[in-house]
């Protein structure tokens, strides 16, 4: 097992070796979408980033289970446990039910990932409305050790009862201010106590039930945000893992108090690693929905850009500096790509001799905190040496495109011929989609990968893949 990573730590706010609780395996956390809307291209970042570093980890030898979780209950639209249930926003803009919509935008994601070839096979998706259970039974454990208290609203955790809270955040307990967007909730302890259970506003406000709400042992409402995470992450990893990931708008809020009601829950440390990816700005500021007007996979999809090259456009910067989006960038980012791609395309395909001493340094910049521009640099040096065979040059660069996620592999694929069995699943799964039978839809979708193919579901129809 490779003991040469190093990976900058948000916590420590320092570079650290790598070293994994269990001898060969990491376990990742990544924080996932709010299902409500398409996920904009910078929202698609932080899942670039969180593929390579899997990608790096498997390279390095180790198994990884990885969790994307998917949110699509409770958390509203401000910080500070406050505002419009995302959900809800979706339906009322749509006119559909909150579970359409969030079956829907599950769906969108997924097939967003897939085109940047994040594979799902590679993950699991936690939904937070099958683990309303793991929740309240977090929540039961605050409350019996004393961290938590009810108020006219809801259930909220206690931040003065823990010791380090904000220590992630790096920032004075005044300065993580969860009103600052809105009016401050008075009967809250603390300005940065934050809800644990939100009780139905029928029962204190006399407004409309919520269309998503659950029974608890304090009363019909719904979990707070941070508490979704917490009980995910513990279910399939664990009290205590090896790396958190997320962008680093979460820091202050989101992963401070997921962190301080873990640690105070589980009573032993709760990650080990917190891995954070900036922003990416487009030419007005940060990207954002808050307006609705956001840049989505599908907007450069339809403007003829290939997902595979937005993804080489993010691993061309490293994933804690800002990126500024603009379509000349891209286009640039598009010509590299199609200048490897087209290099594949004209190299033979017999055996070269890979070059292990180009390799060993590409590895090198991942094993350094990710570093993917300079690995990809290397990849460029590689192909302009002229000691090297054009098939010598072929063997590297798939190998090389290969741990990046580039694709390039397919490059001497063939259409395949579909059988009969297979097309006929995959027109049952058209059918159930139309139908919004997503249950089907799914099980279609996993029937056809224990087959040996994968399909994405794109503007123009299903496209169908051997795995």
């Amino acid at each position: 097992m490779s003991q040469k990573i190093q990976l900058y730590n948000t916590f420590s706010k320092t570079v650290e070796p790598f070293t994994s609780l269990h001898n060969g395996h990491v376990g990742i956390y990544s924080c996932g979408p709010t299902v409500y809307n398409y996920a904009h291209i910078g929202n698609l970042r932080a899942y670039v980033f969180a593929d390579m570093l899997r990608r790096t980890l498997v390279h390095a030898g180790y198994t990884v289970t990885h969790v994307i979780n998917i949110t699509d209950v409770g958390h509203l639209t401000d910080d500070g446990d406050n505002g419009e249930d995302k959900l809800e926003k979706g339906a009322h803009r749509e006119n559909k039910s909150v579970w359409d919509i969030a079956r829907y935008y599950t769906d969108a994601f997924m097939s967003d990932i897939e085109a940047l070839a994040i594979p799902q096979s590679a993950y699991l998706f936690p939904r937070a409305t099958d683990t309303i259970e793991e929740q309240i039974d977090l929540i039961k454990t605050l409350e019996k050790k004393g961290y938590t208290y009810k108020i006219n609203d809801g259930i909220y955790f206690d931040t003065s009862k823990y010791q380090d809270y904000g220590h992630l955040a790096k920032l004075d307990i005044a300065g993580l201010k969860s009103g600052a967007r809105v009016e401050e909730n008075k009967e809250k302890k603390n300005t940065t106590d934050f809800a644990l259970w939100k009780l139905s506003p029928q029962l204190h406000e006399g407004q409309p039930k919520r269309k998503m709400e659950w029974d608890s042992p304090w009363g019909v409402g719904f979990p707070g945000w941070h508490i979704e995470c917490s009980a995910m992450s513990k279910k399939i990893l664990g009290n205590h893992f090896d790396i958190h990931t997320g962008g680093i708008d979460h820091i202050p809020v989101h992963h401070t108090n997921e962190l301080a009601q873990s640690v105070c829950a589980n009573g032993e440390p709760y990650v080990n690693y917190w891995m954070h990816v900036n922003f990416l700005n487009d030419t007005t500021g940060k990207m954002s929905k808050s307006n609705d007007d956001f840049l989505t996979l599908s907007t450069l999809r339809e403007k003829g850009y290939d997902p595979m090259a937005y993804r080489y456009f993010l691993l061309m910067t490293h994933y804690k500096k800002e990126i500024t989006f603009s379509y000349g960038a891209l286009d640039a980012a598009s010509v590299a790509y199609k200048k490897l791609f087209q290099f594949c395309e004209d190299s033979e395909t017999k055996e070269g001799i890979l070059s292990h001493s180009y390799l060993t340094s590409f590895v090198e910049s991942l094993y350094d905190d990710i570093n993917t521009p300079e690995a990809v640099a290397t990849l460029w040096t590689m192909l302009k040496d002229t000691s090297l065979t054009q098939e010598d040059k072929y063997q590297t660069v798939l190998r090389m495109g290969a741990i990046l996620g580039l694709s390039l592999e397919k490059a001497h694929k063939k259409n395949i011929t579909i059988p009969t069995e297979i097309a006929d699943l995959v027109a049952k799964r058209d059918l159930a989609r139309k139908q919004k039978d997503f249950r089907t839809s799914d099980e279609l979708r996993d029937a056809l990968a224990e087959l040996g193919y994968t399909v994405k579901d794109t503007k123009d129809g299903q496209e169908v893949e051997e795995l």
